[in-house]
């Protein structure tokens, strides 16, 4: 474990002076919190390390036996009891996901509480304590003896840490933070233990923004991003976007093998142009590591491997049972009955966790099925336990029930069906059985989406209203009268969540919560491709449009829920930006002036093209097309007006104004699939009449 000097030096956990600053070290002067008993059962022994949201110590368990045990602190920066209510709700959202996961090499997370310490109330998350030295202090000592880690070990680390990814991100969990000092090898079997999941960083930094907006709702200027994730091992749409995904981890994991073979930061492993590949001339692997190893590391996130079992498939490992794996286990459910809360004196207060049911495991069952037999006092002791099952159920459950709060994360929110909220004093008893059957068809479906109600309910009204002014905004009765309109609004949810399934997941979850800030980052992505907003948004008006046809392309969308649904959308776009299946760059043949590229899109779909020309160069485009397109061609500058901008015209040409990267837009706007063939040429002489433009 380490310790830190006041300066924050990192040192081993028996340094008695500071390696790089020489200040003295002792437990106490170092760690304030020493001695301190919190929530009246956790004595701290010791600080482990500390980061941007708070610190982690070593204390024992005085309820079980002074076990070890890690408690990890967050510090929110909130006014008034509700606000930290609020983030108590957050925190205990995050840690009931983590409390689900059973895996010998990941740290269980025991519970959520909360202490006042030093006059300020501190929420802590206590996870088992695991013994052992890091990877990043393995690797020092190794390097003080001009050694690292060999090509088989870093194979063996892989094998044993890739079945414990697999089985987190079946269960919907991204570790977002693996490098060396977030694995422990434990001496006892000398596996890797993964500590320090990114997730509950994440709740904190949410907390910390909310608190920022409520602090100073009005900013000039948009504050930093809160980088999730350690620079050079987190992947670049992480950190810039905080777009995660289980090949951000396998991008990590592979950094990570990268420090541990050649002892060398990421920043000395690959280029500051992005190239990935650097460390291929210093470090000789072989050609199987070497290619599973560059894959991991692919800048663009569709080419990286995109389950730990294409990992292992692809290190010849799948076959094979990997050390610690746990192929085939199973999160466990949770039960009512073990619910527990404890509420201490003096502000310190156990916020409510569900406990797991521990799995017995089948080996146990085999190896004393053959011996056991009852006894009198084992079957009164069954009988008392079943007794007290029973009671649990029967009273004590749903009494514990209604004061829990909701900390296992679900595919929805636990919120009444939409059309509640237009007509909140109907009684499921006044619909027919068909009526209740679609209003449940709807909250279903958008429970599987992860649709947000209140905005899924805006954004029906918002069009429905639009069909009926005469309505004026009334809400709908419960009665017959009301049936048919009842039936046109639960008709235009349905359609909305049909065409919602067309969108990402993660860019749904965000529905309901896109900002002005939320374009701004967006195009400030698309510059790093070299391309504008203006080509950027053309392709999200084609699948737009072609979803929603009736809505004017001259209204400012972005002010109403249905713009919602464009910025998600753009999302999705920019995605398919960055993995090259929407962008390509044209490059002219040596001393050739001309150039044909070809595809196909389907109903919505669109295609961005970049190419480099110079000023006064003369440029002829034309597109073929087999049904109806629109053509856009913008300037490098984007203040200079667009050559052509979402027009049915087909043919251009003429003199350029600027040297630089123009850009080709090709959108289908037709109801079937386009095959298309979009022919270039540019000379610096060309007869051509400057500005033409003409159509089929």
């Amino acid at each position: 474990m380490t310790l830190y000097c006041n300066q924050k030096h990192l040192n081993a956990a028996d340094s008695r002076f500071c390696r790089i600053c020489g200040e003295p070290l002792s437990i106490q002067a170092s760690n304030p919190m020493a001695g301190e008993l919190l929530g009246w059962r956790y004595q701290v022994l010791r600080e482990l390390g500390q980061g941007g949201f708070g610190r982690t110590y070593l204390a024992q368990d005085s309820n079980r036996f002074n076990e070890p045990c890690v408690l990890k602190e967050f510090a929110p920066q909130v006014e008034g009891e509700a606000a930290l209510q609020k983030a108590e709700e957050l925190f205990a959202r995050e840690a009931g996901t983590l409390y689900q996961l059973q895996h010998p090499q990941i740290p269980r997370f025991r519970e959520l509480f909360r202490a006042e310490w030093q006059g300020r109330d501190r929420i802590f998350l206590v996870q088992d304590y695991v013994e052992g030295q890091t990877y990043q202090e393995l690797l020092q000592t190794r390097q003080r003896q001009g050694q690292s880690f060999s090509e088989a070990e870093i194979t063996d680390l892989l094998l044993q840490l890739l079945p414990v990814l697999d089985y987190i991100h079946t269960a919907g969990v991204i570790h977002r933070d693996i490098s060396p000092d977030n694995l422990i090898c434990r001496p006892t079997d000398g596996l890797p233990v993964l500590i320090d999941y990114g997730g509950v960083k994440q709740v904190a930094a949410r907390v910390a923004s909310i608190s920022q907006r409520v602090v100073a709702p009005v900013q000039l200027q948009p504050g930093p991003i809160t980088r999730l994730g350690k620079v050079g091992y987190a992947p670049a749409e992480q950190l810039d976007h905080g777009e995660v995904h289980p090949h951000s981890d396998f991008y990590a994991l592979a950094v990570t093998s990268l420090v541990l073979l050649t002892g060398q930061e990421p920043q000395a492993l690959f280029t500051s142009k992005g190239d990935r590949t650097r460390w291929q001339q210093s470090l000789k692997l072989s050609p199987n590591l070497t290619n599973v190893l560059t894959k991991m590391l692919d800048p663009y996130p569709s080419r990286r491997y995109q389950s730990a079992q294409a990992v292992m498939q692809a290190l010849g490992a799948i076959a094979a049972q990997p050390l610690g794996g746990h192929q085939n286990q199973s999160i466990p459910a949770f039960t009512p009955d073990l619910a527990t809360k404890v509420v201490s004196p003096a502000r310190a207060q156990t916020i409510p966790v569900l406990q797991p049911k521990p799995n017995t495991p089948k080996t146990a069952v085999r190896k004393f099925g053959s011996v056991w037999r009852p006894t009198a006092g084992l079957v009164l002791l069954l009988a008392m336990v079943g007794v007290g099952w029973w009671a649990g159920v029967k009273w004590l459950a749903p009494a514990l029930k209604s004061k829990l709060p909701d900390i296992i994360r679900s595919t929805g929110n636990q919120v009444k069906p939409p059309v509640k909220s237009i007509s909140p004093n109907r009684q499921e008893s006044d619909f027919s059985k068909s009526e209740q059957s679609r209003k449940q068809q709807i909250q279903d479906l958008r429970d599987q989406l992860g649709i947000n109600s209140p905005f899924l309910v805006n954004l029906v009204n918002q069009a429905f209203y639009a069909k009926h002014p005469e309505l004026n905004g009334q809400k709908l009765g419960t009665g017959k009268a009301d049936a048919g309109l009842r039936a046109e609004w639960d008709e235009l949810a349905l359609q909305f969540l049909n065409q919602l399934q067309g969108v990402g997941s993660e860019a749904r979850s965000r529905l309901g919560q896109y900002t002005e800030d939320t374009v701004r980052d967006r195009q400030a992505a698309a510059a790093q491709l070299n391309l504008s907003s203006r080509a950027l948004n053309d392709l999200t008006d084609a699948q737009f449009f072609h979803w929603f046809p009736t809505v004017s392309r001259q209204e400012n969308l972005l002010s109403q829920p249905i713009g919602q649904l464009w910025q998600a959308i753009a999302v999705d776009k920019l995605n398919a930006l960055r993995s090259g299946v929407a962008l390509e760059r044209i490059e002219f043949p040596a001393d050739n002036f001309s150039h044909q590229v070809s595809g196909t899109l389907k109903p919505g779909q669109s295609k961005a093209y970049v190419a480099s020309f110079t000023q006064n160069q003369a440029l002829r485009l034309k597109l073929q097309a087999a049904g109806s397109t629109r053509l856009s061609v913008y300037p490098p500058s984007s203040k200079a007006s667009a050559l052509l901008e979402d027009s049915s015209s087909t043919d251009w040409s003429g003199k350029l104004p600027d040297t630089g990267l123009y850009e080709i837009t090709v959108a289908s706007d037709s109801q079937n699939s386009v095959s298309y063939t979009l022919d270039l040429s540019a000379a610096d002489e060309v007869d051509v009449n400057p500005g033409a433009v003409s159509g089929n």
